[in-house]
């Protein structure tokens, strides 16, 4: 058993799974090893085995300095895992739903405080795809692993983190006619952000009226949800986001299946402003240093979480869109979030 947090409660839960009459699937997709450190990155899956099923997966801890982002992924893992137990309407649901968490793809970075995995490469620029002119440095740099967003050396294979990331999500989304991804991190802002690609450009997402769909459905459901829903490239721009690659190579592959890779940016400037002095230790900026405000945080979600299963079991009710809805979500979305007129 790994001395991980995390990884001990993934541990727990593949334990108590085992014999049950749910539909709980768990494997090692890779191991991220520094040293004689070897740590396990593991899948939890929960639901329909049929590859064609609408997919709903959330990952975390990609840069190990954002470690709740791994906690909130495991919180919202242990708290399906119950229901499934006992709700009869979730799992009527999973069997024609499958969701997947990846809660902790860089373990040793989270292990270590780092950002990067143990090689000193960022995961989130290691994926062969270049931005248009990102900011300089925090989009992506190849000078050294001992600076921050190092890309990797050019034209090496992807991480072994970041390629196990890839190869899983690229498994379970192959097939579906509609799949969902969340990603979570913290670190940006002081208000938590639901992003839509693209990292790579300020130009329009392709799948702009399918953002805008879930988008308005969120908004109809949940009127007073503290969520910002907005492109990422509102933010900064990057070279080698993963999520990029993913959502192009499905595009190329399967262009009439709709996927929607997210990404949670919880506004850890909020947590900082309320306690200054946590800026000094080496987690501070990144996430809720005092018990309370972890505890507020990981529960903070599961409302996104249902409306998200939701979401993908009723895909007709919002993914399906006409010819007139593309038409008319693709004007008020680049209204909305480019200023088109």
């Amino acid at each position: 058993m790994s001395f991980l947090p995390e990884i001990q409660q993934i541990e727990k839960r593949i334990r108590q799974s085992v014999g049950t009459t749910t539909s709980v699937r768990s494997e090692v997709l890779a191991y991220s090893e520094a040293g004689s450190l070897r740590v396990p990155i593991y899948k939890i899956s929960f639901g329909s085995e049929d590859p064609k099923a609408p997919v709903l997966g959330f990952t975390g801890g990609v840069h190990g300095l954002e470690r709740i982002g791994a906690q909130v992924c495991v919180a919202l893992m242990n708290s399906l895992a119950e229901l499934v137990t006992w709700d009869e309407t979730l799992q009527k649901t999973l069997q024609n739903v499958r969701i997947f968490f990846i809660p902790t793809v860089n373990p040793i970075g989270i292990i270590k405080k780092t950002r990067s995995n143990p090689r000193g490469v960022d995961l989130m620029r290691n994926a062969p795809v270049e931005g248009d002119s990102p900011a300089f440095a925090v989009g992506g740099q190849r000078w050294s692993p001992r600076i921050p967003w190092y890309r990797g050396i050019e034209g090496a294979p992807m991480e072994v983190e970041a390629q196990a990331l890839v190869s899983a999500v690229e498994k379970e989304i192959a097939q579906s006619s509609l799949a969902i991804t969340v990603d979570v991190h913290s670190g940006f802002g002081f208000q938590d952000r639901i992003w839509f690609p693209y990292a790579k450009t300020v130009k329009p997402f392709p799948d702009l009226p399918l953002a805008y769909s879930l988008k308005e459905l969120l908004d109809r459901t949940y009127p007073h949800h503290f969520y910002r829903f907005e492109p990422q490239a509102q933010s900064y721009t990057t070279h080698g986001d993963l999520w990029d690659y993913l959502y192009d190579n499905q595009r190329a592959k399967a262009p009439q299946a709709a996927y929607l890779p997210l990404c949670l940016e919880m506004g850890s400037w909020l947590w900082v402003k309320k306690n200054p002095w946590q800026i000094f230790s080496a987690e501070g900026p990144f996430n809720p240093i005092k018990g309370h405000r972890q505890r507020r945080t990981l529960r903070r979600h599961n409302t996104l979480m249902e409306f998200l299963i939701r979401a993908v079991a009723s895909q007709k009710s919002w993914a399906h869109l006409s010819d007139s809805q593309l038409k008319d979500f693709s004007h008020s979305a680049k209204e909305l979030w480019y200023g088109d007129t």
